[in-house]
């Protein structure tokens, strides 16, 4: 599976030939749209990809940031220039949540050529990369998703996943253990399910660490080698495609819940654990 680019390596590429189709997916919880940031300064050739509107479905009752339908979402990317045949990178501020999401939604739809840039915008301003300003308007692109490409899970599943393989919940640990909750209606996590931070997937420079590193991480809170029966939750899909990338990084292919704890404490038939221990 293709997973990360290096800001060394991505410059190398756009100036040996053809750049890749690149998005700009930069987001903010709660925060503005990254449209302003984008058009302030941005790697050039990168159409900004809204996850709000184009990665994910209008906020109901399957959470905060449900699959997008198939017809938006395609045609989102085609606007971006992204065709079938397309070598895609994706990038956001550094935090790897956004880019990921994208990585995770174009993989999920099929498409076979998806990268993240390592370290986001941050890492490619820390190489020496340049930014340019404005719009930029691609040729338009062909593909047309596939859906089913990744795996997905509900609730359901879920719930079955915690109790008969690893089902890593990918929010802070002091929301894991229910001490805040300041997104949700309940407080705590899926009974069974291990606490697995992605911020510690991270190097200080907002990097991802090395594949033997998290797959020590990883072997460390149960997953096994061969990744069998492995999931990932967050709050809302976004967090957590980031940890399904660093698994993938790591060799680990992982299903991801994407209506997550957002979806899993709407429903009051759904029970709740607190503490540091799965449950």
């Amino acid at each position: 599976m293709n997973t990360i680019v290096s800001a060394a390596d991505l410059a190398a590429e756009m100036g040996a030939g053809p750049a890749p189709a690149l998005l700009d997916v930069r987001y903010e919880r709660a925060g503005p749209s990254g449209r302003a940031a984008y058009a302030a300064g941005h790697i050039a050739g990168a159409v900004y990809v809204d996850l709000e509107a184009e990665l994910a479905g209008p906020a109901g009752a399957g959470g905060r940031h449900p699959l997008p339908e198939a017809a938006v979402f395609g045609e989102a990317m085609r606007r971006a220039g992204v065709s079938g045949s397309s070598r895609v990178v994706v990038y956001d501020g550094g935090q790897g949540w956004a880019a990921a999401r994208a990585w995770w939604t174009l993989r999920w739809a099929g498409h076979g050529d998806v990268r993240v840039l390592d370290g986001g915008l941050p890492a490619w301003t820390a190489a020496g990369g340049e930014l340019a300003t404005g719009q930029t308007a691609p040729g338009r692109g062909d593909f047309t998703p596939e859906p089913g490409a990744l795996p997905v899970l509900d609730a359901d599943d879920a719930a079955t996943l915690a109790r008969t393989g690893v089902l890593l919940d990918a929010r802070a640990a002091a929301r894991y253990r229910g001490e805040v909750e300041p997104l949700d209606p309940v407080a705590g996590h899926i009974p069974g399910a291990v606490s697995a931070p992605t911020a510690e997937n991270l190097r200080p420079d907002g990097t991802l660490r090395s594949a033997r590193e998290l797959a020590g991480r990883f072997a460390a809170l149960g997953v096994a080698a061969d990744g069998g029966g492995v999931g990932v939750y967050c709050g809302s899909g976004v967090s957590a495609a980031q940890q399904v990338l660093a698994l993938a990084v790591a060799g680990i292919d992982a299903a991801l819940y994407v209506g997550s704890w957002s979806e899993w404490s709407a429903d009051p038939a759904r029970p709740a654990a607190t503490g540091s221990q799965p449950g």
